[in-house]
């Protein structure tokens, strides 16, 4: 399941919750549906990459970082197989349960997220293996969760000047997951030519791109929430820029498995942040609504 990066689907719709509580429109059970649509959907997508990796021949025993169950002989082809397709369609009927709140086409958007759990890593031309990826993450794990998980709760698009930003952000944020994931496995992503953003621009390139991802982030939550607050909530946000810097500096000096440590904390600094959000426009809701 990967678990030290599951907070990066859960960030997304947690900062939901945040855009809709500002409007008032939080909902208790569409936010828990939506969380456990958005965690499955993850633990989908990872089990799909074990299996598709494994019958490409891109994992090796002993690889840096996750250990490859099916690689490694934990878990049969078959049985990995089974349970990525059984929890997609698990996934499936949670999300029609979803239609109670709103409009049929949302099943297109459902349709869509789940051909990427699968598409990342296989198919024709699979994202993670062609650099799209990182592109990919924004999208689902940014823009998808955060605008339609408020979407539901809201029933409308009003809130797009705060929704638009945070999303964003948090796509950003969660693409650092996904480089320092790659940055880790350069080497061995190079030798079985699986061409990921690293190694297609490598690790210098990559490690800039990860310091100018959590400080666009950080300019994009500004946009969303200065002026719909006192100045002094902002100061949690110097504390991520702080911890944020600290991590770049490490992604730069850690090699292999040195950096797992920094692939949680880069996820878990991505979820303290949408923590902070539902907090902060939770108590500086918009007044009268």
């Amino acid at each position: 399941m990967r678990l030290r990066t599951l907070p990066v689907s859960i960030a997304g719709v947690i900062a939901a919750a945040g855009c809709a509580a500002y409007y008032h429109k939080f909902q208790t059970g569409i936010f828990l549906v939506c969380l456990l649509f958005a965690v499955i959907a993850q633990i989908v997508s990872n089990f799909a990459n074990e299996y598709f990796d494994f019958r490409k021949g891109l994992d090796k025993k002993g690889r840096e970082g996750f250990r490859r169950g099916v690689t490694e002989g934990d878990i049969s082809p078959k049985s990995m197989a089974a349970a990525t397709f059984t929890l997609l369609g698990i996934d499936a009927l949670i999300g029609l349960s979803m239609l109670q709140w709103g409009p049929w086409w949302l099943i297109f958007v459902g349709i869509a997220i789940a051909v990427f759990a699968i598409a990342y890593s296989a198919g024709p031309y699979p994202l993670s293996h062609h650099g799209l990826g990182d592109i990919a993450v924004i999208i689902f794990f940014g823009l998808v969760p955060v605008t339609f998980t408020t979407y539901l709760q809201t029933g409308s698009w009003q809130m797009i000047p705060v929704t638009i930003p945070v999303a964003l952000a948090i796509g950003l944020m969660g693409a650092n997951v996904l480089i320092v994931n790659n940055y880790r496995d350069a080497d061995d992503d190079r030798q079985v030519n699986k061409r990921t953003s690293v190694v297609i621009l490598g690790r210098k390139t990559m490690a800039t791109v990860y310091f100018i991802n959590g400080i666009l982030a950080l300019a994009l939550i500004e946009v969303a929430t200065i002026g719909r607050m006192p100045i002094i909530w902002q100061a949690a946000m110097l504390l991520y820029a702080n911890l944020h810097y600290m991590l770049w500096v490490k992604l730069r000096y850690l090699k292999g498995a040195e950096l797992n440590p920094v692939l949680g904390q880069t996820a878990m600094l991505m979820l303290g942040v949408a923590v902070w959000l539902v907090i902060a426009l939770s108590c500086n809701a918009i007044p009268g609504l």
